[in-house]
């Protein structure tokens, strides 16, 4: 008997204008200690059966038809108290988004213990010890001093660790992972990915695994489900389908992989994605190719970041002596040439977004130096810096947290227009976003459009467009592909090199995707609990790292360089 089985599931969402069948007749099943990936687009319904198996839908969506069963107990339809008793006990459910499935109230101590007391019914000391050890588990330090701490106190990747804590707290037969390594880097993927493996073939724990990175899906499942518009195209094993993948759309999929073997000019695209109907821009004769004379500066070093050093409090207290730190950057130094990408990596804590936001003036240091364009930016006064800021822009990890839900679109864009006054007159700002609209491929149209209406990738094109519309130099690009599928993370990072050529773009290009940045970067530093320990070109990096931490995050990154990728040429999807 297996573990789970679903039979010709269906899943419909209602509305006025009629229902939207998000899933269509998927049957598969899952054995004990299997591990079976669900991959596909977003929108796909990878997300939709994970939700449905546990009767998490948002409303009004619903299971319209087919049958789920858990070890021979029907499962589909329960409600209330009877779905309660399955939920984190004998189901455990890994969250995409972290700080959505975190209460910001509470710390993390008191969530795994409420967690551990309400399906194990343990004594709090009991449930305290359990909550050290998952947090030890999952690979995060000092579980002591953490258990004390609130979530917005974490980084995003131990933010993760912790929600997968959460859903082991229960011991479940049943883990449904909704891509839990997406916020993680290749070190602390590794280790989760390692953790969840041994759990499946010690504890004979089945696992679903929702992901986007076919990386992952290589080399953590045992068998996977290729899913289109809510249809299941291809399944079974995993070697099977990754070598000869039969449906046109899994050899899209695999073709669109980043490889972290060679560089190429550009991103593989899957080219059946709709695309709207934009305008051509000559950037050299528009507004947007327009660039500020800073005067002389070394152009070998439009920005240069020198003994930056950067620590915040851990534990306050009124003596100093009793306060506690942790030192985010450790005098760290490395320069940017003009019209170059360089790229910083390091496993989650590490001082890279941290590094970021300090070269673009959100956090002050403690000590060490800015300059950009020959200016130091800590040594200017507010007014004076501003002309710079404009000139420095940063598109985040999350486009959903970093954009206004009750602004339109176009208003969002204007926003920084309006701000540092480059427009002349209102009719010249709606243009100006108009034509940012059409070179980022969504349309002037979507201007009237709300950020809720978009996928992430579109969200993310949204945020790139604002980022342009101060004419920037310097773009900071923090994890812009982290929660994007492998083709919609082809079109944004190809977004970003036409970018870049057309406007002579320099960026700083922050990821924990090994691959995408062996594509992206000409040159790489590598970041370890604050400081760099190497930095290199990016040919030299991948293929004869000096520092064995670099050698580690290397040998640990998932890839699918050992396939052959031969006769997986692009095709349209009907």
């Amino acid at each position: 008997m297996s573990l789970l089985s679903v039979d010709k599931l269906r899943i419909e969402f209602p509305s006025r204008h009629g229902t939207a069948v998000s899933v269509k007749d998927v049957s598969f099943t899952l054995e004990k200690g299997e591990i079976l990936g669900l991959v596909g687009e977003s929108g796909a319904g990878k997300s939709t059966i994970g939700n449905g198996i546990i009767n998490l839908l948002s409303a009004p969506g619903r299971v319209a038809g087919g049958k789920i069963i858990l070890d021979g107990e029907p499962i589909q339809g329960l409600e209330g108290e009877a779905m309660r008793q399955i939920r984190g006990s004998r189901i455990g459910f890994i969250f995409q988004d972290p700080m959505t499935s975190l209460n910001p109230l509470l710390t993390i101590g008191t969530q795994l213990m409420e967690t551990v007391i309400a399906t194990r019914n343990t004594d709090e000391n009991t449930a305290r010890a359990r909550a050290l050890e998952l947090l030890d588990a999952v690979g995060i330090p000092e579980p002591e001093l953490r258990l004390a701490q609130y979530p917005h106190q974490f980084s995003g990747g131990m933010r993760q660790r912790v929600v997968i804590a959460i859903a082991l707290a229960g011991d479940p037969e049943l883990i449904i992972a909704d891509e839990p390594t997406t916020a993680l880097d290749v070190s602390v993927q590794n280790q989760v990915l390692e953790l969840i493996r041994k759990l499946c073939k010690e504890r004979d724990v089945g696992c679903i695994l929702v992901t986007h990175d076919m990386g992952v899906i290589a080399n953590t499942t045992d068998r996977v489900a290729v899913l289109y518009q809510g249809e299941m195209v291809e399944c079974g094993d995993t070697m099977d389908i990754l070598e000869r993948p039969q449906h046109p759309y899994t050899r899209s999929l695999i073709s669109a992989v980043p490889r972290s073997d060679i560089k190429l000019h550009r991103f593989p695209q899957v080219d059946y994605i709709e695309k709207a109907d934009c305008k051509p821009i000559d950037i050299k004769n528009h507004w947007l190719g327009v660039k500020e004379d800073f005067g002389s500066f070394d152009h070998d070093k439009l920005l240069q970041v020198e003994n930056l050093n950067l620590r915040f409090v851990t534990q306050n207290a009124f003596l100093e002596k009793n306060r506690r730190y942790v030192q985010a950057i450790d005098n760290v130094s490395f320069h940017v040439k003009e019209g170059e990408t360089f790229g910083l990596v390091g496993e989650s804590g590490s001082g890279k977004s941290t590094t970021a936001r300090v070269i673009a003036g959100l956090y002050a240091p403690q000590s060490g130096n800015v300059i950009f364009a020959g200016q130091n930016m800590g040594q200017m006064s507010e007014k004076q810096r501003r002309p710079l800021r404009r000139e420095i822009q940063m598109v985040f990890q999350n486009p959903y947290s970093s954009l206004n839900a009750r602004m339109t679109v176009a208003d969002i864009i204007a926003e920084p227009i309006h701000f540092h006054d480059l427009a002349d007159s209102a009719m010249q700002t709606r243009q100006i976003v108009n034509d940012l609209l059409d070179h980022v491929g969504l349309g002037a149209a979507a201007g009237r459009r709300y950020p809720h209406e978009f996928s992430g990738g579109q969200r993310q094109r949204i945020s790139i467009a604002r980022a342009l519309a101060t004419r920037p130099r310097f773009l900071i690009c923090d994890e812009p592909t982290s929660a994007l599928d492998v083709s919609v993370q082809a079109q944004i990072l190809n977004l970003l090199k036409d970018l870049q050529d057309e406007l002579g773009l320099t960026m700083l290009f922050i990821s924990h995707d090994l691959p995408v940045i062996r594509q992206m970067c000409d040159r790489i530093a590598v970041m370890k609990q604050g400081a760099i320990v190497e930095i290199n070109d990016t040919d030299t990096l991948f293929s004869n790292p000096q520092d064995p931490y670099t050698q580690n995050l290397i040998d640990v990154m998932p890839h699918l360089d050992h396939l052959s990728r031969e006769g997986l040429e692009l095709e349209t999807v009907a």
